[in-house]
């Protein structure tokens, strides 16, 4: 749902759950351009998309070149699940769920009510091309005030948080906003893209371990940061993290599937949830790539990437950095552990 307003009370509420869950936190390093970014997913499966509906994906996705066709039709399915006449409780209608306000200053009349594709007068939400092609209109206004931050990041996930929290947000926090509604969004937006991509991830094992492997190594010696870190790169964190820019443990895991994976897999935000995530493998069949969990404090709070030789890479705790550990350090090797394999 499209807002222009920053949702200052969400920060607080990431804070206190981040300190619930307990996010293990690590890494981060000079800033470098992200390897593989969503917008690089950009051709659309049509027939993934309700027929009625095609020709306005298609036309939308050409509007700007940050905007992406599969990024309109997952919008389109996290907001409405392609029902033109869906209401929120809020208030949000339409396929695109835009609030009445936004929707008067948005609003485009490209189609008509009878499913045509010639204009009628009236920009109307419920009408599906009208809705679309605001929806890109929206977005591409997005993808330039967000541009004009010149932040850091994946520019499709910056587009899609600003999206859902409103550009101020995303220029408040210097990146994603800590939201966890925001942050589920992107999640599941990203996640969705791939689908209506028609994209599948690379095979088990073998070049996609090696290419997790080879992304978190280039994090070597980096700062701890708690909350910091993403798919996009290193973030500055909160909480204790909040004067460091970095990864913490569960984000680095993250950024490591995701650019291994060209932007197709994106695990969920914390160690706790990406254990079981993948496939379970057991610790004699590990393999470098392998995500390896372990129980810490009474959960799964800590979590690495196994690189072979019975080590694996990881950030450790703040004042500590992203290094190359052993697993048979008693330390690990007396703890729980979860094997997961993605790819």
């Amino acid at each position: 749902m499209p807002t222009t307003t920053v949702r200052l009370a969400g920060g607080v509420i990431a804070v206190l759950l981040a300190l619930l869950v307990g996010l293990s936190v690590v890494a981060a390093a000079e800033e470098e351009e992200a390897d593989a970014p969503v917008g690089l997913v950009t051709t659309l499966d049509a027939g993934r998309v309700p027929a009625e509906f095609q020709q306005w994906v298609e036309r939308a996705g050409k509007e700007c070149e940050e905007v992406s066709a599969p990024m309109i039709a997952a919008q389109i399915d996290a907001e409405s699940g392609w029902n033109p006449k869906a209401k929120s409780p809020v208030g949000a209608q339409g396929l695109s769920q835009f609030m009445p306000g936004t929707w008067e200053t948005w609003g485009v009349d490209a189609a008509g009510k009878d499913g045509s594709a010639e204009p009628d007068g009236s920009a109307d939400p419920f009408t599906p091309g009208d809705a679309i092609m605001t929806q890109a209109r929206y977005d591409c206004w997005l993808a330039g005030k967000v541009k004009a931050l010149g932040l850091d990041g994946d520019p499709t996930r910056l587009i899609l948080a600003a999206y859902n929290a409103g550009p101020g947000a995303i220029e408040e926090y210097g990146g994603l906003p800590p939201y966890p509604e925001t942050q589920n969004y992107v999640a599941k937006i990203v996640a969705s893209m791939a689908a209506y991509s028609g994209g599948t991830a690379d095979g088990e094992g073998g070049p996609f371990g090696d290419r997790v492997v080879a992304y978190a190594k280039k994090w070597l010696g980096t700062p701890y940061a708690w909350g910091g870190g993403g798919p996009e790169g290193p973030g500055r964190g909160f909480a204790q993290g909040a004067n460091t820019v970095g990864f913490d443990c569960s984000s680095l895991v993250q950024a490591a599937v995701y650019h291994a994976s060209g932007g197709r897999t994106l695990l969920p935000r914390t160690s706790q949830v990406q254990v079981t995530e993948g496939k379970s493998v057991s610790r004699d069949d590990m393999r470098p790539g392998d995500v390896i969990g372990f129980n810490l404090h009474g959960s799964y709070d800590h979590i690495g990437i196994y690189i072979g030789g019975g080590q694996f890479i990881h950030a450790p705790k703040t004042g500590d950095v992203v290094k190359i550990s052993e697993l048979d350090d008693s330390y690990y090797a007396s703890r729980p552990q979860k094997v997961r394999r993605f790819g």
